[in-house]
């Protein structure tokens, strides 16, 4: 469901849903992303799990693990390099400086850096211009790497990278700087799906990091064809919820890719539900006369979601230390009146037998044969995409197009790339375009801040709301609570 802040364990789930399998006797492998050094040292912490049911090795894989994130990240900041440095030279290719597309990337939240100059000491490209930073998990090189199919497909997606225009509007590619082979090479053997192992010994494949509020936000397609290939259930997480995770993980990857889901977990928890259904600070809507009926309306939408792609929904109850009995009755009955499954997790405590009910719930569901479908045709114009989406998985009525939409949308059908299938970077805490609309809001217009084209990544990014590629850091850091000893051990990761 939509989340908290602070997120509701869908790791955790993930994890010990493939745990529980396992234990029920059933081969299964858990497919997640790379975690981010952003929200690691961030609001969120880690992201390989937590208490009995976790990834090993814990702080390795938190921490970086084989060096996938520092390769993106040198194949993005490359072409960057590469890009001032034919400003710079000869600039053969006629690339206009005030109309270069291509950031810096850093693996690390630092909102300094969203908007920054750059000045070459001398030349003929020495005049300031303007540029910023994105966190590399947002980077359209991470995208790349998580859906090329394998080298020959990685080069020549890394080639359609549009760095800038010319002065007559024609794109600058990759390709036009000769950079496509470097990056490629940077990226060889990051493009290798890294096997690890949960707490209790399931296999763990951690590969790719695209972030789910701007990118496609699911471990590589590498990763997951690999899954699926050695195992009888290939347990994928998705980014956020499902306007989120599960539309881009259909619509965009499994689409990529050419296969299907077979069956979608909400994650849900007590603390979200209640979140959900009280009114925060600047928003005016008038509070509810029950909190928790009213965060309910909010995970109404999101099975309606997962039917709307043509699976059947489950619902995974994540239990909290001192989640009222009342409540979790509370969720189970609304469930129950729904016909959809609901199975409360105790993972993060017990281990796989924990997740033993959800286990169950996904194995008779998987039986159904039912596959997932996407909710649009990838050949729809844009417009009519975000209408789709909008008024289907959001619960809004209308989309508008800004200003600087509409000259974006403009300039890619110039070069005829105004095209689908679209990804989404708005906030993950609304299922609106304003995080502070909680609930199941209604009567809203999606705005569209801009577009922009992934062509490498072959997707087309929609930004909504105030979302930024850059996110900053908490007043306190999660990083403030994180240590070495002096014998060497890795302390404060959560």
């Amino acid at each position: 469901m939509t989340p908290t802040p602070h997120g509701e364990g869908k790791t955790v789930t993930a994890i010990g849903l493939a745990m529980g399998l396992h234990r029920l006797g059933r081969r299964s492998t858990v497919c997640l992303r790379q975690p981010s050094l952003g929200p690691t040292f961030g609001l969120k912490g880690g992201a390989a799990g937590s208490g009995r049911t976790r990834l090993e090795p814990f702080e390795e894989i938190n921490l970086g693990l084989t060096g996938d994130i520092e390769a993106v990240t040198a194949a993005h900041n490359l072409l960057s390099a590469m890009t001032d440095n034919q400003l710079y030279h000869s600039n053969s290719v006629k690339l206009d400086p005030g109309q270069v597309v291509w950031p810096r990337a850093l693996d690390t939240e630092d909102r300094s850096l969203r908007s920054i100059e750059t000045r070459p000491e001398r030349g003929a490209g020495s005049l300031p211009r303007k540029s910023s930073f994105l966190i590399t998990p947002a980077s359209e090189v991470m995208s790349i790497h998580g859906l090329a199919e394998e080298y020959a497909d990685l080069k020549r997606r890394l080639g359609r990278i549009v760095v800038g225009f010319t002065t007559a509007g024609v794109p600058v590619r990759a390709d036009d700087l000769s950079a496509a082979g470097a990056m490629a090479a940077l990226l060889r053997r990051s493009l290798e799906p890294n096997l690890v192992q949960t707490s209790e010994g399931t296999p763990a494949i951690v590969h790719g990091g695209p972030f789910g509020n701007l990118s496609h936000g699911t471990a590589s397609r590498i990763s997951i064809e690999l899954g699926r290939a050695t195992s009888e259930f290939c347990v994928v997480e998705v980014g956020f919820s499902t306007e989120l995770g599960l539309e881009k993980f259909v619509d965009i990857v499994a689409r990529a890719a050419r296969f299907h889901a077979s069956v979608a977990v909400i994650v849900v928890t007590a603390r979200a539900v209640r979140y959900h259904g009280t009114p925060k600070p600047g928003n005016t809507d008038p509070p509810p006369s029950d909190p928790l009926a009213a965060g309910l309306e909010n995970l109404e939408q999101h099975i309606a979601n997962i039917r709307a792609f043509r699976l059947l929904p489950i619902v995974a109850l994540n239990r909290f230390e001192g989640d009222p009995e009342k409540d979790l009755e509370a969720i189970a009955n609304f469930c129950r009146e729904r016909a959809v499954p609901c199975a409360l997790s105790t993972a993060r405590d017990q281990g796989g037998v924990g997740a033993e009910q959800l286990a169950r719930a996904v194995i008779e569901a998987a039986s159904s044969s039912k596959k997932s479908e996407p909710i649009y045709g990838v050949d729809d114009t844009l417009p009519n995409i975000l209408s789709t989406l909008t008024t289907r998985l959001y619960g809004g009525d209308a989309v508008e197009l800004l200003p600087g939409a509409s000259a974006d949308l403009e300039r890619l059908t110039s070069y005829r790339e105004a095209r689908g299938p679209i990804c989404v970077a708005k906030t993950p805490l609304s299922l609106s375009d304003d995080p502070k609309r909680l609930g199941r809001p209604r009567g809203f217009t999606i705005r569209v801040q801009r577009f922009a084209r992934a062509s490498g990544a072959e997707f087309t990014l929609a930004y909504l709301g105030t979302v930024t590629a850059m996110p900053g850091l908490p007043e306190h850091p999660a990083a403030e609570r994180i240590d070495l000893t002096a014998d060497g051990r890795i302390t404060g990761l959560s």
